[in-house]
């Protein structure tokens, strides 16, 4: 009866949280754009638009890094030079790297990668060369000429390829350059302070302290400029060989100070960039995620311009990644949710954001709600009213006016979230900029049903050069004590801290949101809770590519660090059970579910002991195995194949796409996700904070096996629980098998039953096993041990619990 009983409640949990997972995909819905259209409206010749120059908004994209030993420079600069050949006008995207570790090895290398961007972006654009990340296009197995028509293509591939070489083997140097340097500089100074002691003591020192240069590079030109041909290099006759506006910008580090991590440094680029740049739009991409389609930005365009498209708050492009194993042993690619769960919720108010190879509406990031939302009201809010929304001339209106006497009617709201923004700081420059990237992000009103848009043409003027005024607000937003600024001709360099946002709204209700190790779900769950809504853009050719730990350490760690986020969230001010009217009922679930599939871990982890309990006890969880229990079993287990089968069928998930997907919900459930709600539980209760390192992205230093570190056994604490249920199982078996042969009275059909659980968790377990044994299967020291330990353990333990009957007589 009390196996029925376990059994039973972790079926209510397991339903529950099944109806939570599929409420959502109810309504799963696929888009596609017409680029064409979009080149007709905005860059052809008009009565409008004489010279045929792009009306496009402008784009700046944003990438983030902080540790050059866990994301190598070479691979951030690849992402970096494959932005800086991007299909959209040149004069229109800014491209600025938050390096959060303030590494020289960092900033020397994004100089190199500027450099050789002179040479990679012209010869892209000359050839129309795809991926236009260098390493992946000079890796890739298929031809290089296929489809290429000039007839000096080969020549230039050969001299690129080896300017290439020479490239990387400059970054690959840097570190024994800068070491090199250090040793000099140190040395000389050492030299300076003897000198400066003995001109104290004849008063002959003048105090005088070196000046920080505080130039600034130009934007690019307005118009193309032309290349020429250069004999011994390449030809570059009648190509434009402009670069767009490249930034680097680096935060001081205060002691005891919490620089909020990832959400910090990216407030800190939507500050400067706004001073700088101000795109109506920003890209935002992790340091390994490169543009594996140069028509990316275009594509998200057309949903931003579209009709209606002021009500949206971001894009979300799916994850794609590169450099896992053939197997996808540990379900790295993820496609259950990028093609199954983002599109289902693409139906409803939108997807989720996912941190990375995202296009927000900059105004929309400022906290604003969009210009028009609606109410839903009821059991499952099928009622429906339109939302007392203020325009945007009036939102900004009161922002401007905050500190002023004038009083302008703003109604109250019954949620914190949709209260306007009020604290930006005291840049008058910053809070006029907001307008103007309000006003530049709207689409076209050029139709009836556009309520707020802009007229045709009204970017055609060039962006104006930077001056001094500019620049010194973009260095002074920050209020920081110190600023240097390194210059080669593309590249800019700024120091920044984090004292601007002292008593601000700046990650409260501004830009990324704080308190969260999930930052990227919390933000976008603020826009959803405000009545914006997000779309999900799924490119016929992958939008941006990136990489993922093979690892079965690292990819736990990840994960962990997903799962934990969610349980802060779930005890936090942002469950989805506080949200507002404006949120629909559904994306309401889904967003429940964010927060609550890490507790299923604890049903799931009684339920893997579940079998092994059957074995060792020698009954089952029904007193009897008949018809009656075969056939509900049939009926369950046939309904759900058929459930997954169709989602299978609507989502493109390949079988055994699916298949990887239950077994690493298996494995990571009992572990990382049990962590998360027991790491998740103690800071609640006990305050204890939590701190994660990050995810390495740097490849296996084996070259003649690029899955070299999928078989790099890694202990973790994490491996715990899942080896406990494998070891457990195989005990368990062997011991019902023992017990059932050598009884008087056999009861095969619950040594079956049991077995056939057991056999189902080692299934699912399989991938979890095949990682503990390296490359070569062969166990490790530390699971013979601990192997002997819980053998001997589980052993004492069911002794003490159910002792054999002593009643013989001798």
């Amino acid at each position: 009866m009390w196996l029925w009983a376990i059994s039973i409640s972790c079926e209510i949990w397991f339903a529950i949280s099944w109806l939570l997972d599929q409420l959502p995909k109810l309504n799963p819905i696929n888009r596609a754009t017409d680029l064409a259209v979009l080149k007709d409206k905005f860059e052809s010749k008009s009565s409008t638009n004489p010279t045929g120059r792009s009306d496009l908004p402008g784009v700046d994209v944003f990438i983030s890094t902080a540790d050059p030993d866990k994301e190598p420079p070479l691979v951030t600069a690849n992402t970096i030079l494959s932005i800086l050949e991007v299909e959209y006008p040149i004069e229109k995207v800014s491209i600025y790297i938050s390096d959060d570790g303030g590494a020289i090895l960092n900033f020397e290398a994004m100089a190199e990668a500027v450099s050789f961007g002179n040479l990679w972006v012209p010869f892209c654009r000359k050839h129309n060369i795809e991926p236009r990340n260098p390493e992946r296009y000079f890796t890739q197995k298929t031809d290089p000429t296929k489809n290429k028509k000039r007839a000096d293509f080969v020549k230039d591939h050969r001299w690129i390829k080896r300017e290439y070489d020479e490239f990387k083997v400059r970054i690959n140097g840097l570190p024994d350059v800068i070491r090199k340097r250090c040793e000099r500089y140190d040395h000389r100074e050492e030299l300076k302070d003897r000198n400066l002691s003995r001109q104290k003591s004849d008063g002959t020192g003048s105090g005088e302290t070196g000046q920080n240069p505080k130039l600034m590079s130009k934007v690019p030109e307005a118009e193309p400029v032309m290349g020429k041909e250069d004999e011994g290099k390449l030809d570059f006759t009648g190509i434009d060989v402009r670069l767009p506006m490249f930034v680097y910008v680096s935060r001081e580090k205060r002691p005891g100070y919490d620089h909020e991590k990832k959400a910090g440094a990216m407030n800190s680029l939507v500050r400067a960039s706004a001073i700088l740049s101000n795109g109506p739009f920003i890209l935002n991409l992790d340091c390994d995620h490169y543009i594996y389609n140069s028509m990316a930005i275009r594509e998200g365009m057309c949903f931003m311009m579209d009709r209606g498209g002021d009500r949206i708050c971001f894009i979300q492009f799916p994850q794609r990644f590169e450099g896992i194993d053939p197997s996808d042993r540990y379900a790295n690619h993820n496609t259950v949710f990028f093609d199954g769960n983002m599109r289902a919720l693409d139906g409803l108010q939108g997807p989720v954001y996912v941190g990375t190879g995202t296009m927000f509406r900059r105004y929309a990031l400022y906290g604003f709600s969009p210009p028009r939302a609606t109410e839903y009201s009821g059991i499952v809010g099928r009622k429906k009213k339109p939302a007392a929304t203020l325009s945007p001339s009036v939102s900004l209106q009161v922002v401007r006016q905050q500190d002023a006497d004038i009083e302008i009617a703003v109604p109250i709201e019954d949620h914190p979230d949709l209260n306007l923004p009020k604290k930006f700081g005291n840049s008058a420059m910053f809070v006029d900029s907001i307008a103007v990237a309000e006003y530049q992000g709207r689409p076209l009103a050029d139709h009836v049903s556009v309520k707020n848009g802009r007229p045709a043409g009204a970017l055609l003027a060039p962006r104006p050069p930077l001056d001094a005024p500019t620049v010194a607000e973009a260095i002074g937003i920050t209020k920081f004590d110190n600023f240097y600024a390194i210059i080669t001709k593309p590249l800019n360099h700024i120091h920044f801290t984090n004292r601007y946002e002292e008593n601000t709204e700046w990650g409260e209700r501004i830009g990324w949101i704080y308190g969260s190790v999930t930052e990227d779900v919390v933000t976008g769950y603020r826009m959803h809770n405000r009545g914006w809504r997000s779309i999900y853009c799924i490119t016929k050719r992958d939008a941006f590519r990136g990489t993922a730990p093979i690892n079965l350490t690292d990819r736990l760690h990840q994960v962990l660090r997903w799962a934990t986020g969610s349980v802060e969230i779930f005890f936090s001010k942002n469950n989805a059970f506080l949200a507002s009217s404006r949120l629909k009922f559904l994306q309401r679930i889904g967003y429940l579910n964010v927060g609550i599939y890490p507790f299923t871990s604890i049903f799931l982890v009684t339920y893997l002991f579940l079998p092994a309990l059957c074995m060792f006890s020698g009954q089952f969880i029904v007193p009897n195995i008949d018809a009656t229990f075969l056939t509900y079993l049939l009926v369950m287990t046939l309904t759900l194949c058929l459930i997954s089968l169709l989602e299978v069928k609507w989502s493109g998930i390949a079988l055994e796409e699916w298949w990887r997907n239950e077994q690493f919900w298996a494995i990571g459930g009992s572990s990382a996700h049990l962590a998360a709600v027991i790491q998740g539980l103690l800071k609640v209760t006990a305050g204890i904070e939590i701190s994660f390192t990050l995810t390495s992205k740097s490849a296996a230093e084996d070259e003649d096996d690029i899955y070299a570190d999928l078989y790099v056994v890694k202990w973790s604490s994490l491996f715990v629980m899942p080896l406990t249920i494998c070891i457990t199982n195989i005990i368990a078996l062997i011991m019902g098998t023992a017990r059932t042969l050598f009884s008087v009275i056999p009861q095969w059909n619950k040594l079956v039953g049991g077995a056939f659980f057991s056999f189902w968790v080692l299934a699912h377990m399989y991938p979890f096993m095949k990682g503990l044994m390296g490359r070569k299967g062969k166990v490790t020291t530390i699971i013979y041990v601990w192997t002997g330990i819980l053998s001997i353990t589980v052993s004492l333990l069911w002794i003490s619990i159910s002792p054999p009957d002593d009643t013989a007589k001798v």
